[in-house]
């Protein structure tokens, strides 16, 4: 477990894992904050290299999702309710709360993206806005087949091959994992392990019921999308639709061999998130 991590409990007894990091001038008032969330499988720890870039001038915060990571991880099967919207959203509004943060920046990678447009619908008085990277705005049969790996459903097979087992599987796929570095193979697997396969399944019945379609048209906070060039998991069409029904809305598309370009093209995606939220604030 990282050293710097600390964590919330919620009022519901579920734990919400953290990171913080804040290198801003100490005398300045004016500090905003940046709330980075992680997709599916994902946790804090896979934003390592955005936080020099971004905490010299940001409060920087991660979390990892219910499920994910050192959150807690309830099975589904025996506390349905810690996976509904409302538990979900409510760990991240709680967590701003207990923080004493008003607003942030919601930066929401891959399926947090979905998460970030309900929240912009549904609580906008607590985002700067809103910046969705590789999001589709909900996951189609295809895609659940495809995350399946021929069993029953996307949580089965997370529940049957356990966490590692399901990220190999996903990452010898083409247009998902694509970094060329196979030490950073290693480490991505190993990231993944730390969550279990019942709570990345409970997590992943949960999703399979999520449609952020509906709240597309009510956001009225401004909205960047990186968009994928090559994801296997949201084609350019999706993404250009997403736009569309988002009054506003800038759409800057991101080359890559992957689903995964907050890796693979980090510097282009920091300097336009960067790029982005600093002409808001002046």
């Amino acid at each position: 477990m990282p050293k710097s991590s600390q964590f919330i409990i919620h009022a519901s007894g579920e734990t919400t894992h953290y990171i913080a990091d804040d290198f801003t001038d100490p005398w300045r008032a004016d500090r905003q904050t940046i709330l980075l969330q992680g997709g599916f499988a994902r946790h804090a720890a896979f934003f390592y290299h955005w936080v020099p870039a971004l905490s010299r001038h940001y409060n920087v915060i991660r979390r990892d999702l219910r499920g994910h990571g050192y959150s807690s991880a309830p099975s589904i099967s025996k506390k349905p309710d810690a996976y509904t919207l409302d538990a979900i959203l409510g760990d991240i509004i709680d967590t701003l709360d207990q923080l004493g943060i008003e607003k942030v920046h919601f930066f929401g990678e891959s399926t947090s993206g979905m998460l970030g447009e309900m929240l912009a619908a549904k609580h906008p008085k607590r985002l700067h806005s809103l910046t969705i990277c590789s999001s589709p705005a909900y996951l189609p049969e295809s895609t659940q087949k495809f995350l399946a790996f021929g069993e029953e459903s996307f949580a089965a097979a997370c529940r049957k091959l356990g966490s590692r087992e399901w990220a190999t599987r996903l990452k010898s796929q083409p247009g998902t994992m694509a970094h060329p570095d196979p030490g950073y193979h290693r480490w991505w697997l190993d990231q993944i392990s730390i969550s279990s396969g019942e709570g990345l399944a409970s997590y992943a019945e949960f999703l399979s019921t999520l449609d952020a379609r509906p709240c597309l048209s009510q956001i009225q906070i401004p909205v960047l999308i990186l968009a994928p060039a090559n994801s296997a998991a949201t084609k350019l069409g999706e993404q250009r639709g997403i736009q569309q029904q988002i009054q506003g809305s800038k759409l800057v598309v991101v080359g890559g061999a992957g689903h995964e370009i907050y890796v693979d093209k980090a510097d282009q995606c920091i300097s336009e998130f960067l790029e982005f939220i600093r002409k808001l604030k002046g």
